[in-house]
């Protein structure tokens, strides 16, 4: 479909319909209506023609049948890229603070971080017509981009701000808390600093504090001595294993620093084992400010990233714009605060 028109129909800030899609394809609305129901004998060429019509507009079949049709339903899509990381459910207790004093009620898809997941469940999700729609960062496919701007409800896009929302956004600049961060480390002292993370293409969000945190360490004349990656969940036991690592291959670093809390804690757990002095010897950080971690020998030090005010800002959004056809294009930036902990020496 022609660029120009796919824009004009998205400008045009209405649902779109069979007939978009019957005009967009070249056939007929009875033929697109047997397609997208998977009814009905048409042709392979016919249908791979409606497919990417339907695709390129971001148009989304109603699964809401007879006089529900024109409607919303009170569900609000809750997309986020998984459960078993810790940061997530802490959003979604947010989310539930403020949804519970309303009529709206939040139903959760998980992406595990893959794009491709993350524009079946968006799909899935949009057929049903929730009331709105909160999704986790700003990286999307353009078939997810494009049936986000064709839905016709709000939008809120949390956790990252860095970056052009499609409606709303809540969330932390990802970058500033990297600088900050590497700004506090070179201020106490350390200049041998190692990175330990996940594998980025996917994690867009580490990916950016991590360009934040290179960038500030840049300006003092600064590089990282040496990194560390794994791939899958975080866990204790992963942040051992990279410490153990990276210590092993590059013994004079004098401070690491992790993605996040939970290989933080590993690491630290195995340095307190080795009878390695932190935060003297070695300095560490982390990221996310998770309380499950303040019962360790040592308190982390880290960075809060605002998860339950990110929950409830996104859902207060998403209330008071129920029934709109955006949430008004509002950017909430939040600032997370560094905490220094007993990891982090300070000057």
């Amino acid at each position: 479909m022609p660029r120009l028109a796919q824009e004009n129909i998205a400008n045009e800030n209405r649902p779109l319909t069979l007939r978009d899609v019957s005009e967009a394809s070249g056939v007929s609305e009875m033929t697109v209506s047997r397609v997208l129901r998977n009814r009905g004998d048409v042709s392979e060429a016919t249908r791979t023609k409606v497919l990417e019509a339907a695709k390129s507009l971001g148009y989304v079949p109603n699964k809401i049948a007879g006089a529900l049709a024109s409607q919303r339903v009170n569900l609000v899509a809750v997309i986020i890229p998984s459960l078993g990381n810790l940061v997530f459910p802490e959003v979604m207790t947010g989310i539930s603070e403020i949804l519970d004093d309303t009529d709206l009620q939040p139903v959760v898809g998980v992406t595990h971080y893959k794009p491709e997941r993350e524009e079946a469940v968006l799909y899935e999700m949009l057929s049903w017509r929730p009331s709105g729609v909160i999704i986790a960062g700003l990286e999307h496919t353009d078939a997810s981009r494009a049936m986000l701007r064709a839905a016709g409800i709000p939008i809120v896009e949390i956790m990252d701000s860095d970056g052009e929302p499609v409606d709303a956004v809540v969330g932390i600049s990802h970058r500033r808390a990297g600088r900050e961060m590497a700004k506090a480390i070179v201020q106490a002292g350390y200049t041998r600093i190692g990175f330990l993370g996940t594998k980025m293409p996917l994690d867009h969000r580490a990916r950016k504090r991590f360009e934040g945190f290179t960038e500030a360490l840049a300006k003092e004349g600064l590089e990282i001595a040496d990194q560390e990656f794994y791939e899958g969940g975080s866990a204790l036991v992963k942040g051992r294993e990279m410490t153990e690592a990276i210590l092993t291959r590059t013994p004079d670093l004098d401070f690491l620093y992790y993605s996040n809390d939970m290989i933080g804690a590993g690491g630290l757990l195995y340095c307190l084992d080795k009878g390695i002095a932190v935060p003297g010897q070695i300095g560490l950080a982390g990221f996310n400010g998770l309380r499950l971690l303040d019962g360790l020998p040592k308190q982390l030090a880290t960075m809060d990233a605002c998860r339950a005010e990110i929950g409830r800002e996104a859902a207060r959004l998403i209330a008071a714009h129920a029934g709109d056809t955006s949430a008004g294009g509002e950017r909430h930036v939040l600032t997370p605060k560094l905490q220094y902990g007993a990891t982090l020496k300070r000057r």
